[in-house]
């Protein structure tokens, strides 16, 4: 081992000391709405519950699965999951692709204009109005075509194109008599799985949190996503909590208060375990997908 000097061995347990305090920032969160969610809703109100669960009890595990529109939204969701990641990635290849190709005549300028979107939108109500008129409202493509691709996302894609992918893999490819669309499926979706997963995961975690674009365009309570009802949910907790500090709050609406404390919890932890089941898989690839397709200068 090389001899550290007592600065740089300063500097090496500052730096271990802070990672362990976001450790602990991060983890601590989770941890307490897992107990909190398994543990007595009266001790957790009562602010009894730090870490550990106590009093076990699954009663909000037990009301989530009893209630039908809960597990709606929990299939909708994931529905529009993996429909919108599937439209998203495929949007965001084929844009990718060709600004990536130095042959492509335009490139630039194209780059340019994409780019400008990122700093100046149409606004809501204009959105609202082209969604209205494509007849999208209250239908699964109005929680998946409006954010269809991401210009960011683009960039990220072609620039992992241009320095993860070797020049001369797409002359061997010529040579060999492969079209670009040969050359894009045979050859450059293959070498790019890194990149693939970092995008897998930027937009299912995304379409999975989305609520906004169902509060604006959905209408229907089957279908509504899960994330929507878990807003209603929290929204209705906290009147709940307003109307007992006005003293207003009988004994049986006392107890439905603090059923939907465990049921808050619950629905918090049963709508995060995919995308956390998700991460693992996809870790290996995700810290070389960013690396690779930073922008560099």
């Amino acid at each position: 081992m090389v001899n550290q000097s007592f600065s740089d061995r300063l500097v090496g347990i500052l730096i271990h000391s802070l990672l362990v305090l976001v450790l602990i920032v991060v983890l601590y969160p989770l941890i307490f709405v897992v107990s909190a969610s398994i543990s007595n809703p009266t001790l957790v109100v009562q602010g009894k519950v730090w870490l550990l669960p106590a009093d076990l009890t699954f009663i909000g595990y037990t009301k989530v699965l009893q209630n039908s529109e809960i597990l709606t939204g929990y299939m909708n969701t994931i529905l529009y999951t993996v429909v919108g990641t599937a439209i998203n990635l495929t949007m965001t290849v084929i844009a990718a692709y060709p600004l990536s190709r130095r042959d492509f005549v335009g490139r630039n300028v194209i780059t340019a204009m994409i780019t400008f979107t990122m700093f100046f939108g149409g606004g809501l109500i204009p959105t609202y109005l082209l969604i209205k008129d494509l007849h999208m409202i209250n239908t699964i493509w109005a929680m998946v075509i409006p954010g269809a691709v991401s210009v960011w996302n683009i960039i990220i894609m072609r620039t992992f194109f241009q320095n993860g992918i070797p020049g001369e893999l797409h002359e061997s490819a010529a040579i060999d008599g492969c079209g670009n669309l040969q050359t894009l499926w045979r050859i450059i979706l293959p070498l790019s799985m890194p990149i693939i997963a970092v995008m897998i995961l930027f937009y299912s975690v995304g379409h999975w949190n989305a609520y906004f674009n169902a509060l604006i365009y959905l209408s229907d309570r089957d279908k509504y996503p899960l994330q929507l009802l878990l807003r209603e949910i929290l929204i209705k907790d906290e009147m709940d909590s307003m109307i007992q500090a006005g003293g207003g709050l009988l004994n049986e609406k006392a107890e439905q208060m603090l059923e939907s404390e465990s049921i808050k919890y619950a629905i918090v932890v049963v709508a995060n375990l995919p995308i956390l089941m998700l991460y693992p898989f996809l870790q290996k690839y995700f810290v070389k997908g960013i690396m690779i397709g930073a922008i560099k200068g």
